[in-house]
């Protein structure tokens, strides 16, 4: 159950909590650790079994995927909810506790880990409390915030209390890793939202699907800027305001 605070307090506007009702009372869900415990079995609300857990952690990140069944059919499967939990890296906690070094807590370097301590994968996993629930999505996908089919190298998230969706965006940063030195230079669009893009200059690169997609996009957090692209006479009158 998902609560609008502002309707309870108007100077809480825009905040809400998500919790369950247990002896009529709104308790905190359940959280990742409780989860994959094994608090909600038995219930018949699973969508797909994944053969790697890794897998589905990266899927949790990312809130939405393409998963391939055994048959060789695949399917994609969307955001459709979250426990109320902020998202609490684990690449944050591995660099406090030492295991890997500043600036090395890419993708690959958290996988390449876990690969390495599988004993100690759940315990790391259920660091961050934050579980997302899905849905099987139905023709194209992934589905972002505006309602329409994310397109790999040229939708972006962004935060929309600064821009609006549908927004052309001229993108100037660079490319992530190895490749660092290539600018990274395009029209984008303002097509998604995330719990992680907060701010003006904040956005979320959709790399689309696939090994390559998914070495970048394990390694972006590359520093840069963009223009809103507006109609002439909207722009003109902003810059009088």
């Amino acid at each position: 159950m998902t609560v609008d605070l502002g309707d309870f307090d108007p100077t809480l506007a825009g905040r809400s909590v998500v919790g369950r009702v247990e002896g009529g009372k709104l308790k905190p869900y359940f959280r990742r650790g409780d989860i994959d415990g094994g608090v909600l079995a038995g219930r018949g609300l699973e969508l797909l079994w994944l053969a790697d857990p890794l897998d589905a952690f990266m899927l949790h990140i990312q809130g939405s995927g393409r998963v391939v069944l055994a048959d060789g059919r695949a399917t994609r499967v969307g955001y459709a909810g979250n426990n109320g939990y902020a998202y609490d890296s684990i690449g944050a906690e591995l660099i406090a506790r030492g295991e890997l070094q500043p600036g090395q807590a890419s993708w690959t370097d958290i996988r390449a880990w876990m690969q390495a301590n599988p004993a100690k994968v759940e315990s790391l996993l259920a660091v961050n409390r934050r579980y997302i629930f899905f849905r099987e999505i139905v023709g194209d996908g992934p589905v972002g915030a505006q309602g329409v089919a994310l397109t790999a190298g040229r939708s972006m998230a962004i935060d929309p209390r600064y821009i609006p969706l549908g927004l052309p965006l001229w993108l100037d940063t660079k490319f992530p890793g190895d490749d660092a030195d290539a600018p990274l230079q395009r029209l984008m669009i303002a097509q998604d939202t995330g719990s992680a893009i907060k701010g003006p200059v904040r956005g979320d690169f959709f790399w689309g699907t696939g090994d390559e997609a998914l070495r970048f996009a394990g390694r972006m957090k590359s520093h840069g800027g963009y223009y809103l692209l507006l109609p002439a006479g909207l722009a003109a009158r902003i810059a009088t305001n």
